[in-house]
């Protein structure tokens, strides 16, 4: 059952180092690079999420392309997990089903590969830190870099104990983005935007995901906050769902992050309703 989102606080197995080497001042982020050319066309990033096999490897696949088709220039797919902590009841019972059918942790890289093939936009993986643990941090990275990942981002994982994660990032050229929440002290934030390579991931509520009516009035502070210690580029999830959310917070961050809202339309409507949506919240006339 999914508890309370506590992006300060880790709720999986991780090594204990406590080096968090600042990313490398020259290395290449298509995270960064997806972003910043949202941003030379005068508008905040669109980054859509999808589960990672859901319904089905090959419909989440084509689903996922359909995201880049219809304006979005970063793409999450989520990784399948039995305990999840930030995620709601539409992104749950997705992942379950996923789960119930025999998903295993190679088929993410498989599915990456196939979208970045078909698409040019920067594709990351989102998962709890135990996979990538269990895994071996430099063996997942190498496999995602592999695969032609951007990074992943890590909701339970912080800074402090993210050492080894770090390091494999850095060997292997990828993003880690790393998630700071309302409730992140002065010190936490200036750890989290240090550490983040790509974005920062401003968490706009406490609580679970989910589509909600309005964006919390928080969103805009954790946003000031992060680039108050120096972040370059922050974005905003939890709540996204509808085109003037996406507007609302694209005035004030760099990117607008939607996922509950294309999880349900994949579910009601495969594919061509992910399409439609994203169509919608980004903006495009028509889906394409």
């Amino acid at each position: 059952m999914s508890t309370e989102a506590t992006p300060a606080q880790s709720s999986a197995p991780v090594s204990q180092a406590t080096s968090t080497t600042a990313p490398s001042a020259t290395a290449s982020s298509k995270t960064a690079d997806a972003i910043e050319a949202a941003r030379a066309q005068g508008r905040a990033a669109f980054i859509g999420y999808l589960p990672a096999g859901y319904p089905d490897k090959e419909t989440s696949i084509a689903a996922a392309i359909e995201l880049a088709r219809n304006g979005a220039d970063v793409i999450e797919i989520g990784v399948p997990y039995s305990d999840p902590v930030m995620d709601g009841p539409v992104i749950q019972q997705a992942t379950t089903e996923v789960l119930a059918r025999g998903f295993r942790l190679p088929e993410v890289f498989e599915i990456v590969a196939a979208v970045v093939e078909a698409t040019d936009a920067a594709v990351l993986v989102m998962t709890y830190y135990n996979l990538i643990d269990r895994m071996g941090a430099d063996e997942f990275a190498r496999r995602l870099a592999e695969a032609g990942g951007a990074g992943a981002i890590t909701p339970d994982l912080i800074p402090d104990e993210g050492g080894d994660w770090i390091a494999a990032t850095e060997k292997h050229g990828l993003d880690r983005v790393f998630l700071t929440a309302p409730t992140s002290s002065a010190e936490r934030v200036a750890q989290i935007v240090s550490a983040s390579r790509g974005f920062v991931y401003g968490v706009s509520v406490m609580g679970v995901t989910g589509a909600r009516d309005q964006v919390s009035d928080a969103a805009e502070r954790v946003v000031s906050a992060a680039r108050d210690a120096g972040a370059e580029r922050v974005c905003v999830g939890l709540g996204v769902s509808t085109r003037a959310h996406v507007e609302e917070i694209g005035r004030y961050a760099d990117g607008v992050i939607v996922g509950t809202a294309l999880v349900a339309a994949l579910r009601d409507g495969g594919p061509a309703a992910v399409a439609a949506l994203t169509a919608e919240l980004t903006g495009a006339e028509t889906p394409r």
